[in-house]
């Protein structure tokens, strides 16, 4: 009787906690559908007004159009974001409205990759050839915030903020010791001298290839970065690198003595100049609009023009399957892919990626379908922050690859993980197995055991057959030698900059150049942008991963910046298959 009053307590408690998380999404669902109703009609503009652009939330590389995805479920706040597509729209559109007298950049909290920011800060370098002002100000510039600000007329710094210029670092989590101490072993076979996506399983530091290709491509950044402050700023490159690396900026006044910005403000003080600048007097307020609530029109010529370029959208890493915004599905990328091909209203296809890569079989059901619609109509590529490995694979059969200078790409190569748990399931747990099979390679990458030799050899040699037609499928696309490519390929990681100089990319350059190059290549001058895949219905992603959601929520309150790490874990936890992809997560701070 005890135990049942226990089991009956028990239930009523669940559907308590189950009543109240379903009363929480439900208020979560009227008040982002309430915003999402209030935000449809475009924002009043006054005249004589500025852009306020703060970007203070990860940039996506298309607007999530789901009401629920910036929601603070427990919070029941909801805030609007833009993803870079329309960032760069606005920022565009701002340029010609008369009503948009400048831009006041406000970016302490920005969060987005080198790539991401190089694509708005040449938008805004962009907007200025309209001879309207940029007036950058923030109490804390981070390196990517100050590089983006960089182009501003004027850059004002909080008299006790800083900047934060000491040159770019990168850093890799390694989990050997972590695995010794549960008795895991991470049983590799892998193709590539640089294929350190491994490494954090089997090493406690980096090896000497992968310090020497981390230093090649952080360099070729770090030397663009420079480069482009210095014709910002008019501050030579000698000078910026060594105010970076001497750390001399300590203090705001070492800021203002180093000429990286051009005044000590508070923001009241900023403010009066904004006013000052639009011709407002100082008791009234400046007519301001903010980036996420303004809103570019569609041109003309796009609404009336019956030709179509297709904007292909791959996102994340590559899995199998159907996938969703946040990773590329290799069924719903390449049935995107295939219903831009054969509509015969799209004259030519841009594929924007944004991956580190991921499954090697998926990387090549998605390049079949590339390969088949560069034969109907010019194809071409545009890399974002990452498109390396399986990323490079779904890119290299384009007509052209565009990429930043400080994108991360490259990174042919290959591998496989299988765990051996066997100590961890009887020394930890006491757990241990036993069987019976049919056949001697029957029970191939069990994990409650070690592989055997034979294994490892019947392993190695898919492996190698997977890069062996990795590196053929590049040199065909790329029009070169698969000794060549191999040359360069081993899993080695490279800069937009130096992919460009051994042939890996076929000019440096944001989207917009990409959609430039399809519409020249199509011979269009008229012409309408359509993007693939559709977006997933807000409602299907909402309650089709809602405990998924309620998890992660907890999680990343709980872990803060680390759940990057959590995220990492649990991924290397899910890998299946042979895998082309990057070291986990390069961080460049």
């Amino acid at each position: 009787m005890k135990d049942f009053f226990k089991f009956v307590f028990a239930s009523m408690i669940g559907f308590i906690l189950s009543f109240f998380v379903a009363f929480l999404l439900l208020i979560a669902i009227i008040g982002a559908l309430v915003s999402s109703a209030s935000n449809e009609g475009k924002v009043s503009i006054a005249s004589n007004s500025v852009l306020h652009v703060s970007l203070d939330y990860p940039i996506t590389e298309r607007t999530d159009k789901n009401p629920f995805a910036e929601l603070d479920l427990f919070g029941l706040e909801s805030k609007k974001t833009l993803g870079l597509n329309e960032i760069l729209a606005n920022i565009n559109e701002a340029k010609t409205d008369d009503r948009i007298k400048g831009i006041y950049l406000d970016v302490s909290s920005l969060s987005a990759g080198m790539a991401t920011i190089e694509e708005v800060r040449n938008a805004l370098i962009d907007f200025k050839k309209s001879g309207k002002f940029i007036i950058a100000y923030s109490e804390v510039y981070s390196q990517g915030a100050y590089y983006l600000s960089s182009i501003a007329d004027k850059i004002y710094l909080n008299p006790e903020g800083m900047i934060d210029f000491r040159g770019l670092s990168s850093e890799i989590m390694f989990f050997k010791g972590a695995l010794e101490k549960l008795d895991i072993e991470a049983q590799i076979i892998k193709v590539g001298t640089y294929k350190s996506a491994v490494e954090p399983f089997i090493l406690d530091k980096m090896s000497e290839p992968n310090k020497q290709q981390v230093s090649s491509f952080l360099g070729s950044m770090y030397d663009h970065l420079l480069s482009e402050i210095s014709k910002s700023r008019k501050i030579s490159k000698e000078s910026l690198f060594s105010i970076a690396d001497s750390a001399k900026i300590r203090a705001p006044k070492d800021a203002l003595t180093y000429k990286m910005v051009d005044g000590l403000k508070y923001k009241d003080e900023v403010l009066d100049e904004l006013k000052k600048l639009t011709k407002i007097d100082k008791k009234k307020d400046i007519k301001s609009v903010s980036l996420e609530d303004y809103t570019a029109k569609e041109e003309i010529k796009e609404e009336s023009s019956k030709n179509r370029i297709a904007i292909i959208y791959a996102n994340g890493e590559i899995i199998s399957g159907e996938g969703d915004d946040q990773t590329i599905g290799s069924e719903r990328i390449s049935r995107a892919i295939r219903k831009a091909r054969t509509d015969d209203k799209v004259k030519a296809i841009v594929l924007r990626i944004n991956s580190p890569g991921g499954s090697a079989l998926a990387s090549d059901v998605i390049w079949r379908e590339t390969v088949l619609a560069k034969k109907t109509k010019p194809v071409i590529v545009s890399m974002g922050d990452v498109a390396a490995s399986g990323g490079y694979y779904i890119a290299c059969a384009a007509d052209s690859i565009f990429a930043q200078p400080n994108t991360i790409t490259g990174s042919i190569g290959v591998f496989g993980i299988i765990p051996n748990m066997q100590k961890f399931f009887k020394n930890k747990l006491g757990i241990t197995f036993d069987g019976v099979k049919t056949g001697k390679f029957a029970d191939l990458g069990s994990i409650s055991r070690p592989l055997t030799e034979g294994e490892k050899m019947i392993i190695q040699l898919e492996v190698n057959k997977v890069y062996d037609t990795f590196t053929k499928k590049v040199a065909d696309g790329r029009k070169k030698d698969q000794n060549y490519i191999n040359s360069i390929g081993q899993g080695r990681v490279w800069s937009g900059t130096e992919a460009l100089n051994i042939g890996l990319v076929d000019r440096l350059g944001d989207i917009n150049d990409a959609i430039a190059s399809a519409a020249k290549k199509a011979k269009l001058k008229d012409y309408k942008i359509v993007d693939y895949p559709a977006q997933i219905d807000p409602f299907t992603a909402l309650f089709d991963k809602s405990g998924d959601q309620v998890k992660a929520y907890f999680v990343k309150r709980e872990l803060g910046d680390n759940f990057m790490y959590y995220e990492q874990m649990k991924s290397a936890l899910n890998l299946s298959g042979v895998q082309a992809r990057i070291p986990y997560n390069i961080q460049i701070r």
